[in-house]
């Protein structure tokens, strides 16, 4: 089968690794010069012509940051990929934007399938991907053996933008776990309670989940390189509390999180891991030796 893959970043290059592992025949494009080298490096094959390369293809997938990107990558397949090609997007966006590309592409044959991918870069790496999928049923069942590629566990949730909607409830608690987490921490420290020991206690407890028992192997070290920064966490706080306003849902932790986000922000922590939003509180506590 031809694919092309548009967007490489953390999440795409090994997502397009494992379906050119394969033996598909896959391209791939990036507007990152740096993207491609590292996509070179692993063996995938460049092509600086992406319009020419959604023509070629039976199956476009794409990885994306934002909005603005997914419309602008649809568009370019809108006038390049034959009736029939199947797009399929793993990017985290609104339901509002997904929609609209849905009618754009409908409207010339082109199967669009939404498939929302939960987990981090290494998760990727490892094809441990949760895919959240929705669109058309005949399309995702065309595309299932692809989306095995990337992770075990498959969910089809309706015929529109139902996945779109299941990330943004996904990362809702993943981001308020963050900040539950960043409070009990601070309060613990700042009582006097051992580091390790707190994180040996909350690992074997009743609220060990599995965000945070992942989390616990780096924060315990107080390492905060990011698998998802705080400024892209942001980016999806937008998305959420949007989501949340068009369907006139109040979200007044998500919004208090949205807040503390953008003081770590403020304070220079745009680039660290989410998670460093308890060195924000650690700082507001005025605990003793906090960077």
């Amino acid at each position: 089968m031809k694919i092309h893959f548009c967007g490489v970043g953390k999440m795409g290059l090994p997502m397009a690794g494992h379906l050119a592992a394969a033996g598909h025949e896959l391209t791939v494009s990036d507007p990152s010069s740096e993207r491609l080298a590292l996509a070179r490096q692993q063996g995938l094959t460049v092509v600086e012509d992406e319009r020419q390369a959604m023509a070629k293809s039976h199956v476009v997938f794409s990885s994306l940051p934002n909005d603005g990107a997914l419309r602008a990558v649809a568009a370019v397949l809108a006038g390049a990929a034959r009736p029939g090609t199947t797009y399929v997007d793993t990017s985290t966006v609104s339901p509002q934007a997904s929609a609209q590309v849905a009618g754009v592409l409908e409207a010339q044959g082109i199967v669009y399938v939404r498939t929302a991918v939960s987990g981090n870069n290494k998760m990727a790496e490892a094809a441990q991907l949760t895919v959240l999928a929705s669109g058309p049923r005949a399309g995702y069942d065309r595309m299932l053996p692809l989306l095995e590629r990337l992770g075990p566990n498959q969910f089809y949730l309706g015929d529109a933008e139902q996945a779109r909607l299941m990330k943004l409830v996904v990362n809702l608690m993943i981001a308020q776990t963050s900040a539950m987490l960043a409070e009990a921490l601070t309060l613990g420290r700042k009582g006097g309670l051992d580091w390790q020991a707190m994180w040996q206690v909350l690992t074997a407890s009743a609220v060990a989940s599995p965000i945070l028992k992942a989390k616990s192997v780096q924060l315990a070290q107080r390492d905060f390189t990011p698998t998802f920064t705080v400024e892209q966490m942001i980016k999806d706080l937008d998305l959420i509390l949007g989501a949340g306003s068009a369907v006139d849902v109040p979200l007044a932790q998500t919004a208090m999180t949205r807040r503390l986000m953008q003081e770590a922000l403020t304070r220079g922590l745009g680039q660290e891991d989410y998670a460093a939003i308890l060195k924000v509180l650690e700082q507001d506590a005025r605990l003793p030796g906090t960077p």
